[in-house]
């Protein structure tokens, strides 16, 4: 049976994180280990955390340079076979997640597994306001800066050690341009999950407003360009588009 590491870090969200272990906790795959990497937080967070310390696989809490470098922490502290990222302010959508995640890797004999993801308010966690499907997602698409939904994506521990881990020079889009050498340049053997994976609450890192897309877009640019793939600033803002879509389509769903 595969063992596998779920990573959370955490900076000062002790409102949400205990959303995110008890998750983890429902899940009814008996092998998980969950690694906690608190970059020293202030509030409550190492309170909470308190709470299911004896239930929790492993739990650290220091300064670090942020929240990719606290995941590159986990990765190395992780003992598991198989690597997720389950972040602080987002939770499994159901109880049979990891279970029907880990029955892929065996059923299909893969890399790494995705599926989907859906967003919600803070205030509203019922009422979803977009839906990010990974269905129709190509590894040629990653040169419009289209990659599989992140927080859904397991991957074995050793395809990251062999392949490299986060990039920390990057200051939103490091998941992206880690996908992008793992998917495209070495590719790796992916499978798709058509499964609703984690609530995520609007307002993380990679999704606050005009700013942060405006950053990721150059983070984007620049991880195409260093790993020598060709791409322009025209095919990247095609993947605004295709988000609007995405919008309008949940609006009207949900």
């Amino acid at each position: 049976m595969l063992k596998i590491s779920i990573i959370t870090t955490v900076y000062n969200n002790g409102s949400t994180i205990e959303d995110t272990i008890k998750s983890v906790l429902a899940q009814d795959y008996p092998n998980i280990e969950h690694v906690i990497v608190d970059g020293g937080s202030t509030d409550n967070t190492s309170a909470v955390i308190a709470k299911y310390r004896d239930q929790i696989g492993q739990y650290v809490s220091e300064p670090d340079k942020g929240p990719y470098d606290g995941m590159n922490k986990g990765v190395r502290m992780a003992t598991g076979d198989v690597v997720g990222i389950l972040n602080s302010d987002d939770f499994f959508t159901a109880p049979n997640i990891v279970s029907q995640l880990a029955a892929a890797f065996e059923e299909y004999d893969c890399d790494a597994v995705y599926g989907d993801v859906h967003y919600v308010r803070p205030e509203n966690l019922k009422k979803i306001i977009r839906y990010y499907s990974s269905r129709y997602f190509r590894p040629s698409w990653m040169r419009l800066g289209f990659m599989p939904a992140h927080p859904s994506f397991y991957c074995k521990r050793s395809v990251y050690l062999q392949h490299g881990l986060f990039d920390t020079s990057y200051k939103v889009a490091a998941d992206f341009e880690q996908l992008l050498r793992l998917i495209y340049i070495h590719r790796i053997k992916t499978h798709y999950l058509p499964l609703d994976c984690v609530t995520m609450r609007i307002g993380g890192l990679s999704s606050s407003g005009v700013p942060s897309h405006l950053q990721i877009f150059k983070d984007h640019k620049r991880a195409l360009k260093n790993n020598g793939v060709i791409s322009n600033s025209f095919l990247l803002a095609l993947r605004y588009i295709y988000k609007i879509g995405e919008l309008l389509v949940s609006k009207i769903r949900y």
